[in-house]
């Protein structure tokens, strides 16, 4: 892992290449035990809608959404138990934040060919000072960033795979989304795709750790 190659976007930290290839095969090999153990769903909105994205988890909590609303749940949908986070993601939470915290959920997102997230704030949350770490493997995505409040002007990014975000500070709550992706512009995933996964403490349990940053 190298966390040398560093750019702001808006407060966001982004490594670039961060994860080399044989470091990304790993992570995918250990996030397809995870879909295995807690299959893909594709959540709906408290409307109804369908999302294009598909999703499971790992770790002591998992979101959901479904008409019941936006939350974090400790069971898949199915009623299985989530995994455990792979240490190799757990390896890329250490390295960026510097704290031996162990996230509460590991969210995995699939975006197949067409798939997009809009704009929205991660504030499902109980305590926002801990960072947002969002590694990316397979297919390019177009990351959109906005502000806090919504509205007003975004700024852009191409992130490619092996890229790693620390979203962190006065840059925890602001909107981001992925526009779209640019299918088949990774070998990574032989079908073509992008998958995300996103590091999230949820709230303090049992241990009164506090982030170092």
């Amino acid at each position: 892992m190298d966390l040398r190659n560093r750019v702001n976007l808006r407060g966001i930290n982004v490594f670039r290449e961060a994860l080399d290839s044989g470091e990304q095969r790993g992570m995918l090999d250990d996030l397809r035990e995870v879909i295995r153990a807690a299959p893909l769903v594709q959540p709906e909105t408290a409307r109804g809608r369908k999302m294009s994205v598909r999703m499971t988890a790992a770790g002591r909590l998992g979101w959901v959404s479904d008409r019941r609303g936006y939350r974090y749940e400790s069971r898949h949908p199915s009623g299985v138990d989530w995994p455990p986070i792979p240490a190799s993601v757990l390896a890329v939470w250490h390295a960026v934040t510097g704290n031996d915290r162990v996230p509460d959920c590991c969210l995995v997102n699939h975006y197949g060919e067409g798939a997009r997230m809009g704009l929205h704030q991660d504030r499902d949350e109980g305590d926002f000072s801990w960072p947002v770490v969002s590694i990316s493997l397979g297919d390019e995505g177009l990351f959109r960033v906005g502000n806090i409040e919504r509205g007003g002007k975004t700024e852009s990014l191409w992130l490619t795979s092996g890229d790693v975000l620390e979203m962190g500070g006065e840059a925890r709550l602001v909107h981001h989304g992925v526009d779209r992706i640019r299918f088949g512009t990774s070998s990574l995933m032989p079908k073509g795709g992008r998958v995300n996964v996103t590091l999230r403490v949820v709230d303090h349990g049992e241990t009164e750790q506090h982030p170092v940053k």
